[in-house]
């Protein structure tokens, strides 16, 4: 492969470092680059792109193992059903809107709580007054 890129190149071309690139490479992300004559690791054409993809799917939300599923089943898709993109990201859009109900009483409670001027967990936990919802704590 002369035309390939080398590890610095490729990450500068995908916004990350080499240390990034290569511990995907670990993980079986991307492709073990060939090697020069000089033994540098050169990468083929795709490389920036697989970068931009693992990093995309990371900012959506997907975990490395996650990325590795998806990026194996696009591999292996032959005209069977792999749970793909459209099925994790269903599955990831039901998780974000789970914890975005979980942030929204959170900042409900933490509302009430500094309007109700509370500055101390003890004190406030043994007044009947505090807004905090302590007793929901009690029942789990």
């Amino acid at each position: 492969m002369s035309g390939g890129r080398r590890s610095g190149q490729v990450a500068d071309a995908a916004g990350v470092n080499v240390q990034t690139l290569r511990y995907y490479e670990r993980r079986g992300l991307l492709a073990e680059p060939e090697r020069s004559n000089g033994g540098h690791r050169l990468h083929g054409d795709g490389a920036v792109t697989a970068l931009r993809v693992i990093k995309a799917a990371q900012r959506l939300g997907f975990k490395l193992e996650e990325v590795a599923d998806l990026l194996e089943a696009g591999r292996h898709d032959h005209g069977r059903h792999v749970a793909g993109l459209q099925d994790r990201a269903q599955t990831k859009l039901a998780e974000v809107d789970a914890k975005i109900a979980d942030l929204t009483t959170i900042r409900t409670d933490l509302v009430v709580a500094v309007e109700a001027g509370c500055d101390d967990l003890n004190v406030c936990a043994a007044s009947s007054r505090c807004p905090i919802p302590f007793a929901d704590l009690a029942e789990n």
